[in-house]
């Protein structure tokens, strides 16, 4: 079968290229060898993500350069933009027609091209065999990328990496040291008890909001939703603990923030506030594959974890939101007030315990 460069490549070389913006960048580039005038081009593609839509990709062929866009879906963190977002690129780049290709099925991805004149019949034909051909890459590089927004939607960035570059084993697993954050809803038993499913659905995703999102701004983990429960990490990437510990404590100072503005909202609601416990913690754990021999789960272990989460139940009695282990709090100059030993239930050995100041004497 006699191909030109581009379909070749298309058929030999572009299901390696790293992602749908190379591909595009590429494809593009094949294209002006043999001889399409180009401009511009983009790629449209629907992707699996809790928040966004679409992503679009806008190549110049003047700079080979590519750049973004996304699309929210309906309540995400934006509005979503029309569809027609590389169409509207490519006219403000040259005047002229954009072609466009339906590449694969009815609602598959998008390829739009625009030349400084108009194409001809035979440029516009190669630019449709170049869709026809794009179908199988672009299908390869879209199964790639459900799979790895997938895994890190349910795991997280760092545990998406490690499951996908180790083998499906349960004995594979590595010992890391990192800051620990457990945090739990209080009284969640009696509110999913009297309240209504949607507003128990509603409260719960609004404190894993609040929660998570401080454990993300601040370069941690979320490891595992537990019922009303998070655990999240803060891994020791450095010869020093500090940063990671700093980043757990103003985590949690970020949490508690957003929970009173959260409890703000729902009082003027007329519904009851949300109360909540943390603890924090440093120490070594088994971060890997653990469960059946066909069915696994991906997770942290060991004392540090069952430290946290034994710390946390003491910030009820103590009419404390955030308690701090001694571990963590002898890593940090940020001010924290001692509260004396506490012994934990299950663990040996008593725990130097500390608090986080007042919010309002941290304001000031």
């Amino acid at each position: 079968m006699d191909l030109s460069p581009t379909l070749a490549w298309l058929v030999d070389a572009a299901s390696d290229c790293p992602g749908a913006d190379r591909l595009l960048a590429e494809l593009g580039a094949h294209l002006v060898a043999d001889g399409v005038p180009l401009a511009a081009g983009s790629l449209t593609l629907e992707v699996p993500h809790p928040l966004i839509a679409k992503r679009t990709w806008l190549w110049r062929a003047d700079r080979g350069q590519v750049i973004e866009a996304l699309g929210f879906v309906p309540g995400g963190l934006a509005p979503d933009p029309p569809n027609d977002a590389g169409r509207r690129w490519l006219r403000d780049i040259a005047h002229g027609e954009v072609h466009e290709d339906i590449v694969g099925r009815l609602d598959g991805p998008q390829l739009g091209w625009i030349g400084p004149r108009p194409f001809t019949a035979d440029e516009i034909e190669q630019l449709r065999q170049a869709a026809r051909f794009a179908a199988t890459p672009l299908a390869v590089l879209a199964a790639r990328a459900t799979l790895r927004a997938t895994l890190d939607a349910y795991l997280g960035k760092r545990s998406a990496e490690r499951v996908l570059a180790a083998p499906l084993r349960r004995d594979l697993g590595e010992t890391i040291q990192a800051a620990l954050l457990y945090a739990d809803l209080r009284n969640f038993t009696s509110l999913s008890e009297t309240a209504p499913p949607a507003q128990v659905i509603a409260a719960l995703d609004a404190w894993f909001d609040r929660i998570a999102g401080a454990v993300h701004a601040f370069g941690g983990e979320v490891l595992k939703f537990i019922g009303d429960g998070v655990l999240a990490i803060f891994p020791v990437l450095e010869a020093s603990p500090r940063r990671a510990c700093d980043a757990a404590l103003r985590a949690a100072s970020a949490a508690e923030a957003g929970m009173a503005y959260l409890n703000a909202e729902r009082r003027a609601q007329g519904l009851p506030p949300l109360a909540f416990g943390a603890a924090l913690h440093l120490g070594e754990m088994l971060w890997g594959n653990i469960g059946a021999a066909n069915r696994l789960d991906f997770t942290a272990i060991g004392p540090a974890v069952n430290l946290a989460s034994r710390l946390e139940g003491l910030c009820k009695p103590l009419g404390r939101t955030v308690l701090v282990s001694g571990a963590l709090a002898a890593e940090t100059d940020m001010p924290l007030i001692a509260l004396g030993s506490h012994s934990l239930r299950g663990i040996a050995a008593p725990c130097e315990v500390f608090a986080l100041p007042d919010p309002q004497a941290r304001v000031s």
